[in-house]
């Protein structure tokens, strides 16, 4: 099912026309503020905060002459203005407008973000209650390991997003600050509570101690908690990926009817969502590089950061916001195959128990050399006759390994038959998977 990208919410919040309306926002706190200390009249603050208005094409038509974009914003909201835009932008500089404006933005814009997150934590909760005890086999350098379950799979998914949620709330804090201290962050033009009351007013709080900027270790911080939620989704978006391969074939991106894989071959079914996430992690992952070194300005500040922020900021945005839901849709309509889940966990013939029994050993006085020695002997033969083409089980449908267990006289010396067997009941890998979920979804 190739969903298309149908959530303009993030995409306006970095328009043209959302940049300039984020610094007019900004503009009017600082006139409200400067009123309330009784600087400027009030008659004329109510004029300017119910009439300023601009133009993004007089904007542009400004800045082609004065090749600078806040001097042509200020100039085009004047002409909206009578003698009362005097006040307008008294006392800042074109910082306080521009990055407490960009502070609106990266906080609506991370609002929608963390949206996105819990509504991808609750699609993965629910797939995860619904396959608790769906077993499958577990691997470790792509090879089999143990039995678990494709719902621990998921809760492992679930609560590395809840990391995730915890970082993002904890970068709002960081990144919903503002300023207004003016030209070298000095306040020698205005007061700290001019700031202070503008801050308010934006629901922002003020940067403790600014020069000329907001200091962009905070943006860097946005950046890589950005970036670390996409390799995580690229990390489960690669698990799907590997459970499409034909070879395991145990779980599957939805495939609408209708839909086609390949332009020359009919059959196909690929995992074309899951591959376009992996490629849109790569993209947000470059933005940490500018972000981080856009921290080191000279002195109070330059504009070396603008560019790149121009770019990565929207961009970094647009795509996380794009790659969750579109990793949600996978997540919620994921086709699972709990049958070819069950085949591949037997398809080593029982050397998924190979632990169970080494473990059981050491109970009955063996020693765990001795132990491993004669559990890995026994697991080789099988290894041996899968690569020669040998049935898995036997005729009586029990797997070669408990075959070769059964048989080994110095493993029979130490465990009955009875306790063999025992070593491959599957109940053994689920009897605490009620306790972890209690610990993952609370």
């Amino acid at each position: 099912m190739v969903e298309r990208y149908s959530r303009p919410e993030m995409a306006e919040k970095w328009t043209q026309h959302a940049r300039y309306a984020a610094w007019l926002e900004v503009e009017k706190a600082a006139v409200k503020a400067w009123a309330r200390l009784g600087k400027i009249p009030q008659e004329d603050a109510d004029k300017i905060v119910k009439n300023a208005t601009f133009s993004v094409e007089r904007i542009e038509e400004i800045e082609a002459v004065t090749k600078h974009d806040l001097i042509a914003f200020n100039t085009s909201v004047s002409e909206s203005l009578g003698d009362e835009s005097r006040w307008f932008h008294y006392g800042m500089t074109s910082s306080d407008a521009v990055d407490t404006g960009v502070a609106i933005q990266m906080r609506d814009s991370l609002n929608i973000i963390i949206a996105d997150v819990k509504m991808l934590m609750e699609s993965i909760k629910v797939r995860a209650q619904e396959h608790k005890v769906t077993l499958m086999v577990g691997r470790s350098h792509g090879i089999h390991g143990e039995p678990i379950t494709f719902g621990l799979t998921l809760a492992v998914w679930y609560d590395e997003m809840a990391r995730h949620l915890l970082n993002l709330e904890q970068t709002m804090e960081v990144i919903a600050v503002g300023q207004i201290s003016g030209a070298m962050g000095n306040f020698a033009h205005a007061p700290l509570e001019l700031e202070e009351y503008a801050m308010e007013e934006l629901g922002l709080k003020p940067e403790p101690v600014s020069n000329q900027v907001i200091h962009r270790d905070r943006y860097a911080r946005l950046a890589t908690t950005l970036a670390l939620i996409a390799s995580s989704v690229e990390k489960f978006a690669v698990q799907v990926r590997h459970l499409q391969r034909t070879e395991v074939y145990e779980a599957e991106e939805f495939f609408a009817k209708g839909q086609k894989g390949s332009s020359a071959m009919p059959h196909k079914r690929n995992p074309i969502l899951t591959e376009n996430i992996t490629g849109l992690a790569r993209i947000i992952r470059t933005c940490v590089t500018p972000a981080m070194e856009n921290v080191a300005l000279w002195h109070e500040r330059d504009i070396s950061h603008s560019s790149t922020e121009r770019f990565w900021l929207p961009d970094a945005f647009i795509t996380m916001d794009f790659m969750l839901n579109r990793m949600n849709g996978v997540i919620a309509n994921l086709t699972v195959f709990p049958e070819n889940m069950m085949k591949n966990l037997n398809l080593t013939g029982g050397l998924v128990f190979s632990q169970r029994v080494l473990l059981e050993l050491p109970l009955q006085g063996v020693s765990r050399e001795d132990a491993y020695r004669i559990v890995q002997r026994n697991a080789m033969k099988v290894w041996e006759e899968i690569q020669g083409g040998r049935p898995t089980t036997n005729e009586n449908g029990e797997s070669l390994y408990l075959n070769h267990l059964l048989a080994d006289e110095e493993l029979r010396n130490s465990l009955s038959e009875e306790q063999i067997r025992e070593c491959f009941n599957y109940d053994y890998y689920t009897k605490n998977v009620d306790n972890i979920f209690k610990r993952v979804f609370k």
